[in-house]
């Protein structure tokens, strides 16, 4: 999928969740498009990456390959499947854990902004959920993912997103 046909597809989800919470419908965007390779990989409806817990009943998780970068080479996950040693002193992890699935992408993006709006860890993005560039920050900060440069990353595909928008809106008025 481009980013062209993700936006159009994604984008009233987004926008649902932002008028439900606040948070900036872009980073909504960008999230999953960065989780999800612009939605071309969502098994289970996961758009965000979102992990199970012990508590998540059998039918709602699925075991998925995933990497993480970690300070240590003593994490346990369900299966490893490599840890190579970084240059920074951290660890890449290729391994199989437990994520999230979803009957639809609508619940995906629903149980996406309760993980914010519930989780206490997320208070301090709050306070910045209409600034897309900002929350992207601070939902790295709080450690939403464990990739050193994911702020960073989120704000690439925000500006992308952008882009795509002024295209869209421009080209619909003709």
């Amino acid at each position: 999928m481009t980013p062209k046909e993700f936006v159009k597809k994604y984008k009233p989800y987004a926008l649902e969740t932002e008028r439900k919470t606040g948070i900036s419908h872009l980073f909504i965007l960008a999230q999953s498009a960065l989780e999800t390779g612009w939605g071309n990989s969502a098994p289970g409806n996961m758009m965000f990456g979102v992990k199970a817990s012990i508590s998540t009943s059998p039918e709602k998780r699925q075991l998925v390959e995933t990497t993480e970068i970690l300070a240590s080479d003593k994490a346990k996950f369900p299966i490893i499947i490599s840890i190579e040693k970084r240059p920074d002193g951290r660890f890449k992890y290729i391994v199989k854990d437990w994520f999230r699935k979803y009957a639809s992408p609508e619940e995906s993006f629903t149980d996406h902004a309760n993980l914010f709006m519930n989780n206490k860890r997320y208070a301090k993005a709050l306070l910045v959920k209409s600034d897309p560039y900002k929350f992207a920050e601070e939902v790295a900060n709080a450690g939403y993912a464990t990739e050193p440069t994911y702020a960073e990353r989120l704000k690439g595909v925000i500006r992308t997103i952008e882009k795509n928008d002024k295209w869209q809106e421009t080209n619909d008025r003709y």
